[in-house]
């Protein structure tokens, strides 16, 4: 019960932070919390502590991440009607902040409920990437990235050499491009038109422009940035995570095809707080061979590959491409290097 209570705590208050923070003059301190006091948090408390969600009664465990849900319509709410106040230099620091508890946090959360099989629960993931304008996330992730993962068919999968940027680019329209084609398969099959409403690849754009709208006609040009500058800091955030996930690694080919999906094939990340901040998303290595696991029974996985550190400190290190390269070049294990 401390566990789930906490963890309730904390969604609450991470999430809405970046409002408090901006009252009180201060509005770049979620990121020097994020990206500075994670991992000094995560260096000091270190790794292989037992997994807390265990702890949690099963139905709570399902239910706490559904409550990203309204406690982000308060944070975007509240920041759209504060845009317009705000200097632009001040919204540009704001949106950043806004944008790395939707990305950070919010996508971390639509990734989880998007595995489900609930109907409600894949809903509330479509909300979540909405608000970001990256919809077409959970069509692409699951049809496509889990099937893919680790081959050079994978655009969210970084070859060993490719720099964050390169790597973002690619990744953002690759995984565009085949939502896109797998919504059209998929309704071609039932004889509907690629351009049918029931294609979320299409109607997920058409609600995140709804959006943008709705934040203009609440807060003028001042709101519409602030949304769309949280969506593209959100998006960049959730990709460098990509990169850092996958980097270097490949599946061997057998025969036509590759070998199956293994634990060898994600990077693992041990770190206590970061992967309780991030509902256990780097235990990546578990999730990719199990798919279906939720985030409370992930497992650190003892053959897979190790970061050095949790990502909140390595989506630092990964935009620095000659500091990425020499730390974790010489990580990559040579059976299954891309």
């Amino acid at each position: 019960m401390v566990i789930a209570l906490s963890s309730i705590a904390f969604l609450a208050l991470f999430t809405t932070m970046p409002l408090a923070w901006l009252k009180l003059g201060v509005p770049w301190l979620p990121l020097v919390i994020t990206f500075i006091l994670i991992p000094l948090l995560d260096l000091a408390v270190g790794t292989r502590t037992p997994n807390p969600f265990a702890r949690v009664h099963p139905a709570l465990a399902r239910w706490l991440p559904r409550a990203q849900v309204p406690l982000q319509a308060v944070l975007l709410i509240g920041a759209v009607l504060a845009a317009p106040s705000l200097s632009w230099g001040e919204l540009v620091v704001f949106a950043l902040a806004v944008g790395t508890v939707t990305g950070g946090l919010g996508i971390t959360i639509a990734h989880e409920l998007g595995h489900r099989a609930s109907a409600l629960d894949r809903t509330l993931a479509k909300v979540l990437l909405v608000s970001v304008a990256y919809g077409h996330f959970i069509v692409e992730h699951v049809r496509g990235h889990h099937v893919r993962v680790a081959t050079p068919e994978d655009p969210a999968t970084a070859p060993r050499g490719m720099n964050v940027y390169r790597f973002v680019l690619r990744s953002v329209c690759g995984s565009f491009t085949h939502a896109w084609q797998l919504e059209t398969m998929r309704l071609s099959r039932l004889r509907r038109s690629a351009w049918h409403a029931s294609n979320w690849v299409l109607s997920g754009a058409f609600i995140a422009v709804a959006l943008a709208l709705l934040a203009t006609t609440a807060g003028g040009t001042h709101a519409l940035a602030l949304f769309l500058l949280q969506a593209l800091w959100a998006v960049i955030l959730l990709e460098v995570v990509n990169y850092i996930e996958h980097y270097g690694l490949l599946r061997r080919r057998v025969g036509t095809r590759f070998e199956p999906v293994a634990e060898r094939h994600s990077w693992n990340a041990d770190f206590t707080i970061s992967n309780w901040l991030l509902f256990n998303l780097q235990l990546h290595s578990d999730h990719h061979a199990r798919m279906q696991r939720p985030y409370e029974s992930l497992q650190s996985a003892a053959g897979a590959p190790r970061l050095p550190a949790g990502y909140p400190a390595l989506v630092a290190v990964a935009l620095l491409p000659p500091v990425w390269f020499a730390l974790m070049d010489p990580r990559l294990p040579q059976e299954a290097v891309a």
